[in-house]
């Protein structure tokens, strides 16, 4: 079994107990402190035995001329823990927070040969968008 947490900036201790496979990365306190410090920024984690082995990570925005948007930036599930609706349930709480943030729409994008996760994102009521989007990346940073 497994619980829901939506994490504040007291849970960073909690968020250092990430299973290995969660993040793709391991997580870094400096960054962590500072993403739970950022109102906009929101995290789901799962939780088993006070371990992180899922999470979902968002952006709640506003624009001067479009209603505020949740953008879901990552879904993670521990390999171990993968198949048992522990994703399905971080998405939908997910979802509920960006209605209670006053969102009025959410997106997030993934690969089209990403079965996982589109089969995720379609489980929960996601739409694939008709538009033709395309991506583009900018190194900003100079390496």
């Amino acid at each position: 079994m497994f619980t829901l947490k939506i994490l504040s900036t007291s849970d960073l201790p909690l968020l250092l107990t990430a299973t290995d496979d969660v993040f793709d990365n391991p997580v870094d306190e400096n960054l962590a402190r500072e993403f739970l410090a950022d109102p906009r920024h929101h995290i789901v984690v799962a939780l088993v035995n006070g371990v992180v082995i899922g999470f979902a990570s968002a952006v709640h925005y506003i624009h001067p001329d479009k209603p505020p948007e949740l953008w879901i930036n990552e879904v993670g599930v521990a390999a171990s823990h993968q198949g048992k609706g522990i994703g399905k349930a971080i998405m939908n709480e997910m979802l509920k927070l960006g209605k209670q943030l006053g969102c009025v729409n959410a997106w997030v994008l993934t690969d089209k040969n990403n079965t996982a996760a589109n089969g995720l994102y379609k489980s929960v009521g996601g739409k694939i968008s008709e538009e033709e989007t395309v991506m583009y990346e900018f190194g900003i940073s100079g390496e």
